[in-house]
């Protein structure tokens, strides 16, 4: 049986240009966010969140595996063999990037993809608040969570961040990803990226080894385990500035969920760890735009850790911690209805939209009544 652990070459060289490329191709002149191949349909594309299906043939399980077997390496066709599922990265021409992920279901092989978008956006054009790149700033330490359900651009809001730095900051960043998704060129800053499969083993290695490496900013691309989630609180413990992703829905979920990591008779002492090393959350999701060219807008909800926040987590009273973050405006913080509220004044989400995404609609009708009142 081949160890989960082992590295995973994604690097395939072919001469010729594989036959799933085309498939690719039609993703990226689609503008697709995602693609997925499933045996007895043709081609899916996700636009603008709905999936939708094209003129392709439908696929058979041996037009798949042909397809799918040809950019895999022995390697990885002996690892996705034995354990049923393979993640790896893989460009198209030299420029567009996916997330790829080929799984078994029903006995056939599926792929699923996601378009990695590679140039980075800059901070003051993805419609954040002003906050997000006071977090970014230099002044602040500790571990910095971005959280969010899937495709609500988690992984888009950190590298703003991360670049942000790159470009204000003399430092070492240290990205570990699996796989890399944004590509950052040195500026200010020297950034070194390590992928997961191909520059080192798994990340319990990359985040034991990172005391060596003499890091300032450590991006984790995703928070999966306890082992993880100690390791950023130890490089967090050290001074660096530490960020990583959770699939959660606003900070009190996601201290819960961090919680719950640790089994029951570790929660006191990692309530106590966590909190002295928390700098902030920023949670968010995407709302459709007003604007044409704006096809979508974050709500984020910013939890900023101030003594009053790491006392409660502390204390297990996440409950409380809601209404400080509404009360707490001056400190940077927010809610989803104060972001929802600000998104509508500024006319980047209509009103009608804001209602129906927001967690509190009577919370953010009170909030808009004088927008309402006028509408």
């Amino acid at each position: 049986m081949t160890d989960k652990k082992q590295p995973i070459d994604t690097r395939v060289h072919l001469e010729v240009e594989p036959e799933i490329n085309r498939y690719f191709k039609a993703a990226i002149k689609s503008q697709a966010s995602d693609l997925h191949l499933k045996v007895g349909h043709p081609l899916k594309l996700r636009v603008n969140d709905d999936i939708k299906d094209t003129t392709t043939e439908a696929l058979t399980g041996e037009t798949i595996q042909k397809l799918v077997f040809e950019i895999l390496s022995e390697q990885q066709k002996q690892f996705f063999l034995e354990n049923g599922s393979l993640d790896f990265a893989y460009e198209v021409g030299q420029a567009e990037r996916f997330r790829v992920n080929i799984f078994r279901q029903r006995s056939k092989i599926s792929l699923s993809a996601r378009r990695i978008i590679s140039k980075i956006p800059p901070l003051e054009t993805l419609h954040l608040p002003a906050a997000i790149k006071a977090i970014a700033d230099k002044s602040y330490e500790g571990l910095v969570l971005v959280t969010g359900p899937s495709r609500c651009g988690k992984s888009t809001t950190i590298a703003a961040m991360i670049d942000y730095i790159n470009q204000t900051r003399s430092c070492h960043i240290i990205t570990i990803e699996d796989p890399l998704e944004f590509t950052f060129i040195d500026k200010k800053a020297i950034v070194s990226q390590r992928e997961i499969g191909i520059d080192v083993k798994d990340y319990a290695d990359a985040l034991n080894s990172l005391t060596r490496q003499d890091p300032d900013v450590v991006l984790i691309g995703e928070i999966r385990d306890k082992d993880t989630l100690a390791a950023a609180i130890r490089a967090a413990e050290t001074g660096e500035l530490v960020f990583g992703t959770l699939l959660s829905t606003n900070a009190v979920q996601t201290i819960q969920r961090i919680i719950d990591i640790f089994p029951q008779d570790e929660r006191a002492l990692a309530r106590q760890t966590f909190s002295n090393n928390l700098c902030a959350i920023i949670s968010q999701f995407l709302v459709p735009g007003a604007k044409k060219d704006i096809s979508r807008v974050p709500a984020v909800e910013i939890l900023i850790a101030n003594p009053i926040i790491k006392n409660l987590i502390a204390e297990g009273r996440e409950n409380d911690i809601n209404g400080i973050i509404r009360t707490s405006l001056s400190e940077g913080m927010q809610n989803f209805t104060e972001s929802l509220k600000s998104q509508v004044e500024i006319e980047l989400i209509d009103l009608k939209m804001a209602l129906q995404y927001a967690p509190s609609v009577e919370e953010l009708k009170m909030a808009l009544k004088g927008i309402m009142t006028r509408g």
